[in-house]
């Protein structure tokens, strides 16, 4: 299409540092490291070629020789943190080894918490996440089904835990923004619900609050919710 720039080439499959001038002063982890520390202590919005530079103590202009764009930088720091996935030997139960694969996501994100922003195809096969994904793929050796089928099942797991981790940190980043006590908060807000429930005009919600008053259980929630995706892929249920 005319006008339209060239797509450019992936980041990995480009040298560490283009230009001339003496040996690089940065690797590409040492990069990742600084982008991911600061989106540790201050999100994701902190995250700026000029923040990465300041922290790696060189120019801006100069970072632009390891990381063309921002796009790269936010590459850089999936993989970085991909790292931080435990490996094992699948132990020939694909469900079990599903489960183990999705709570070890949930406490990646939450050490993480920027991360669920980034997970996106666009960042998904840089070499530590396709050692990831190789992983979940021979996680389910023992599932009956095509390579397509089980890079469906990967992709509805992560989507179920990035959903949920992200619930997770909104909830907790709106009750560390309130002027009072989130007990407080949720006091309040219980005793109106309360008493809408009470007053007749809403019977199964009643219903079911007769049931079940709570507290949620919102580990046993997440359970369910990755057993019941992975009950759709189970030809055995």
């Amino acid at each position: 299409m005319a006008g339209r720039a060239d797509v450019p080439e992936v980041i990995w499959a480009r040298p560490e540092r283009t230009g001339r001038g003496p040996r690089p002063a940065f690797t590409r982890a040492d990069i990742a490291a600084a982008a991911v520390r600061i989106a540790d202590a201050q999100g994701l919005d902190a995250v700026s070629m000029r923040h990465v530079a300041a922290e790696l103590g060189c120019g801006t202009m100069s970072l632009y020789n390891y990381v063309p764009r921002k796009e790269d930088l936010y590459e850089l720091m999936v993989d970085a943190v991909s790292a931080e996935h435990e490996l094992w030997e699948p132990a020939g139960d694909w469900r079990a080894d599903m489960l183990r694969v999705a709570y070890q996501t949930r406490a990646l994100m939450h050490r993480h918490p920027w991360l669920p922003a980034l997970m996106s195809p666009v960042y998904g096969f840089s070499p530590n996440a396709l050692r990831y994904l190789e992983h979940c793929l021979a996680c389910l050796d023992s599932f009956d089904g095509t390579y397509g089928t089980k890079f469906e099942l990967v992709a509805m797991v992560n989507g179920v835990v990035t959903t949920y981790v992200g619930n997770e940190l909104a909830t907790a980043e709106r009750a560390r923004a309130l002027p009072w006590s989130e007990e407080r908060e949720n006091a309040v807000r219980g005793a109106y619900l309360g008493g809408q429930v009470a007053s007749g005009v809403y019977p199964r919600m009643a219903a079911a609050f007769a049931e079940d008053s709570g507290p949620i259980d919102l580990g046993a929630v997440f359970r369910r919710a990755l057993e019941r995706v992975l009950d759709g892929f189970d030809p055995s249920r």
